[in-house]
């Protein structure tokens, strides 16, 4: 069945259309404010409302992509992509916009800035130049498709460009940027953000607009070359050129290192430029990677470098400065799109707050999102959420760095006793208990508790042999207990876990690994027994002679191995007492964790503290103190 026609400003379907936006926008303002917002005499700290739905907009099927900047009237612009057959992403899409004059309270009708006319318009990349006020809007066009599938490889995309000298209300004829932007290499894919670019404030280079852009490059039959560049422009926007640029090769059979793409850069305290990226398939740990420019743009000083331990699906982001604390919005489930939340770091991006101190927005599905400085003290969030799916609807929240969490203190330690390691962070309470299997143990309580290791190269298990080996003892009857995590989380990343299973009255060791460009593959062996009797058991899996072996209090149960790494292009980190998204924690007391990157013979393993070299112990956690820094 077609699509309804699209409305257009001034038809009584979009009059219609403005008044119903308009109500829903007073009564969400209206709305009382939740619990974090109400502060005596004060603002409401946090507020939401939903800017773009289809139901509410006739013509539309879904929107995504969104994009959001303030002007110098201190109006603020929200874009989207407004898709009219479907949500793929090579359909009939307009770029949408709602305008709002009241610092996002309230919110005008929707206008289309660009229609598609059956192809593809979208990526919208806005920037506004503060010495004229104009607002200019990169963006990129390819062929419509009439399904939902993608755009063929390679898909032939034309950066465009167009401005507003009027604070939104109208836009410029789009013009071609491909003579300018997109050298003739870069033929397989072109993006433009999606998210605002900067300008830039200090230094020589006061002034220069800068946006972030990510292409491929297609020869013969195959993708070759992924590159990473910033756009720079020092008249305006009225000439741009390639400035900043990353290339990473695609070897012959599709491997490669990284793919920095939907970049978001922000203007840190120094004058410098932090580019964030989504990092996606590459050989490396992580789905975030991030460069730094010294010279605003020009150059990167450095490649772009993955970051392992920073917890995101693989999804664009958006980063901002608040001050001298820089903020990440992205979802924080390193799986799926959900669980929208705000991160922080105090060190200009060398390091970034853990899942555990950052300020969930929503638990709901979520997905793409930019921000921008509403005033002084407010940010303007625009992300993709739902109930049911990511791309459901896009909401705007306004919140204040008080509705943030505060800054918090080094977390208490336990010992790594591998060589070069540093201590281990204990979360959320997790107590010692006098009792282990060999001396003092460690207690979690099922909630919050959990031990993870900070980030260092020897963790990461790869493709060769290992141990892993634990004391674990819990009552528990039902839920997932997990005891070891290293790597990934859900079908498709690779990782390496022991868990005890009690309503299904197993233990499971499990494996998924990648091999090449072939797609994960996954190998586990279970354990008959709950062993939920509240007394000690040792447990351990091991990789090597081409099999997979979890052994139980020295019996052993093995399947076949797959080949390729554990510990590859998926967000990594190390985990006692809880899945690495925190979706499970055990409620029990763990002791003795140890790895190894060899495989241990039968007789190491039921003896229950083999004697090793310390070149093989990747891990070693006594877990019999507790050190609060006190």
């Amino acid at each position: 069945m077609p699509s309804p026609p699209r409305t257009r400003p001034g038809s009584p379907l979009t009059a219609l259309a403005a008044l119903l936006a308009l109500a829903t926008t007073a009564a969400a303002a209206a709305s009382p404010p939740s619990a974090h917002a109400r502060s005596a005499g004060r603002a409401p700290r946090f507020e939401q409302q939903v800017l773009f739905d289809a139901a509410r907009e006739p013509g539309y099927a879904c929107f995504r992509i969104p994009a959001l900047v303030r002007t110098t009237r201190g109006t603020l612009l929200a874009f989207a992509e407004g898709r009219a057959l479907n949500c793929g992403d090579a359909a009939d899409i307009d770029i949408v916009l709602r305008r709002s004059t009241d610092g996002g309270r309230t919110w005008g009708p929707l206008r289309v800035v660009n229609e598609g006319g059956g192809d593809t318009h979208g990526n919208p990349a806005p920037v506004v130049d503060r010495a004229t006020g104009r607002i200019l809007l990169a963006e990129t066009y390819n062929a419509g498709r009439t399904d939902a599938e993608n755009c063929a490889v390679p898909c032939e995309r034309v950066p465009h460009l167009q401005y507003s000298d009027d604070d939104g209300l109208t836009w410029s004829t789009p013009r071609d940027l491909s003579a300018e932007v997109r050298p003739p290499g870069w033929n397989a894919w072109y993006a433009t953000g999606p998210v605002h670019g900067v300008q830039l404030t200090g230094g020589r280079r006061a002034g220069r607009l800068v946006l972030g852009v990510n292409a491929e490059t297609w020869d013969g039959d195959r993708v070759t070359g992924n590159h990473a560049a910033l756009l720079v422009s020092d008249d305006g926007g009225d000439h741009w050129r390639v400035g900043a640029t990353d290339t990473w090769p695609v070897a012959a059979d599709g491997t490669f290192r990284q793919k920095p793409s939907e970049l978001t850069l922000t203007e840190r305290a120094d004058g410098s430029l932090l580019v964030s990226g989504r990092e996606e398939e590459g050989a490396d740990l992580g789905h975030r990677t991030q460069a730094v420019s010294h010279d605003g743009g020009d150059s990167f000083a450095a490649p772009f470098r993955a970051l392992p331990d920073l917890y995101t699906p693989q999804v664009q982001g958006s980063v901002l400065r608040l001050g001298d604390r820089l903020l990440l919005s992205a979802p924080a489930d390193p799986d799926r799109r959900r669980t929208m939340t705000i991160r922080s770091s105090y060190d200009g991006g060398a390091s970034w707050d853990g899942v555990d101190r950052g300020t969930v927005v929503t638990r709901d599905w979520s997905g793409y999102s930019d921000m921008t400085a509403v005033d002084e003290a407010t940010v303007g969030l625009l992300y993709e959420a739902g109930a049911v799916d990511a791309r459901d609807e896009i909401r705007f929240a306004r919140f204040t760095e008080d509705w943030l969490r505060p800054r918090r203190g080094p977390d208490p330690t336990t010992a790594d006793l591998a060589r070069g390691a540093a201590p281990a962070a204990v979360l959320g309470g997790a107590a010692p208990a006098a009792d282990g299997a060999a001396g003092g143990a460690l207690a979690f309580d099922g909630a919050d508790d959990a031990v993870r290791l900070p980030y260092r190269d020897r963790l990461p298990l790869g493709a060769g042999d290992f141990t892993a080996s634990l004391w674990f003892r819990y009552t528990a009857a039902d839920g997932e207990q997990p005891l070891l995590w290293m790597g990934g989380v859900g079908t498709r990343q690779p990782q390496v876990w022991l868990r005890a299973e009690p309503g299904s009255g197993r233990v499971q060791g499990l494996i998924t690994a990648r091999d090449g460009a072939a797609a994960p593959r996954s190998a586990y062996v279970r354990a008959a027994g709950a062993y939920n009797d509240g007394r000690w058991h040792h447990v351990a899996l091991r990789r090597g002679g081409g099999r997979l072996t979890l052994f139980v209090d020295g019996t052993s149960v093995s399947a076949p191995d797959v080949p390729g790494s554990v510990s590859r292009n998926s967000p990594f980190g190390v985990h006692i007492g809880e899945r690495v998204d925190g979706r499970a924690r055990f409620r029990g007391a763990i002791d003795e964790v140890r790895v190894w990157n060899r495989a241990l013979t039968d007789e190491e393993i039921t003896a229950g503290d083999p004697a090793t070299a310390a070149r093989n112990t990747v891990l070693w956690l006594p877990l019999d103190r507790v050190d609060t820094g006190a």
